[in-house]
């Protein structure tokens, strides 16, 4: 089984212009957040998904901000100065004031991502981060109570990798956000690509935190299959040609990232509709864990 293609709106050039061509093309989510092109993402997204209701599930994150949206926060109190100067903040009347600003901007919101929430704690203590994570867990189970949105999850960059919490930990953590077995933790993004393999990897072996969080139920995503446009640079001939003679660098890397066993969803941000259709054309036949395996098996010994 092959992940599915989705929108993500992080490095796109236009924003409307690629939603557009991702909702032409069938694209099953659109992934945003609130500090995504200068703060201006979902306001630019908000009059696509108008134009075509119920057409595709859309995710966005909280925790980042842009300085402008820090302004408004402390003007209306919400944030302290010193919390505006940092950029980031998981503080529960900040996040249910973002998700809320979110939610009237977009229309409709399937899925809250926590936005790396290892970033909410500078000093390594694991019981303080998994403390406001669990204060921000139960203010979006608030939010799924009051219908606004209709789950949440994690995006992380760095906290699975760097053990600032586990798979496991996180579904305890909603658990007791939500007082019992029925939380609305239901999603986890990380990034899945040939220069971040061990999610790969792990997950070839039947275990690593995207086969824990298929298991706990959760919508897997994985971010980033060309890593920043890094991995386009990596892409030798010799690469390419053992991922799938023809494909170009992107499409090799998204196939790559999307033939990933226990992963849901993979993220690109096709600008264009010839670059979506050249990686939707390479998913449609993915790689079998046999061929997989040999790519990472070659990147390792290489």
């Amino acid at each position: 089984m092959t992940a599915a293609l989705a929108l993500g709106t992080y490095r796109v050039r236009d924003v409307s212009e690629a939603a557009r061509n991702a909702l032409r093309a069938g694209t099953p989510w659109i992934d945003t957040a609130p500090n995504y092109a200068d703060g201006m993402a979902q306001h630019r997204l908000g009059p696509v998904l108008r134009e075509h209701p119920g057409a595709t599930r859309m995710a966005t994150k909280t925790g980042f901000f842009t300085q402008r949206q820090a302004q408004a926060a402390v003007a209306l109190g919400i944030l302290t100065d010193e919390d505006a100067a940092v950029g980031h903040s998981l503080d529960p009347r900040f996040v249910c004031h973002q998700v809320e600003e979110t939610v009237d901007r977009l229309g409709s919101v399937d899925l809250v991502f926590v936005h790396n929430p290892e970033r909410a704690v500078h000093d390594g203590d694991r019981a303080a981060l998994h403390g406001r994570m669990r204060e921000t867990f139960t203010v979006l189970e608030e939010l799924v109570q009051l219908r606004r949105i209709g789950g949440y999850g994690v995006a992380t960059w760095s906290g699975l990798r760097e053990g600032a919490f586990s798979v496991t930990e996180l579904v305890a953590l909603a658990r007791e956000a939500a007082g019992s077995e029925g939380h609305h933790l239901i999603g986890l993004q990380m990034p899945v690509s040939l220069i971040m393999d061990a999610p790969i990897t792990q997950a070839l072996d039947g275990g690593g935190p995207l086969v824990e969080a298929q298991d706990a139920g959760m919508i897997t995503f994985g971010s980033a299959p060309l890593h920043g446009g890094e991995l386009l640079d990596a892409m030798t001939p010799e690469l390419m040609d053992l991922i799938r003679p023809g494909l170009s660098p992107g499409a090799a890397g998204v196939l790559t990232a999307g033939s990933c066993p226990a992963l849901d969803v993979v993220l690109t941000s096709a600008s264009s509709l010839d670059h979506w259709n050249d990686a939707a054309k390479a998913l449609a036949a993915p790689l079998t864990r046999e061929q997989l395996r040999r790519v990472t098996d070659e990147l390792a010994t290489g």
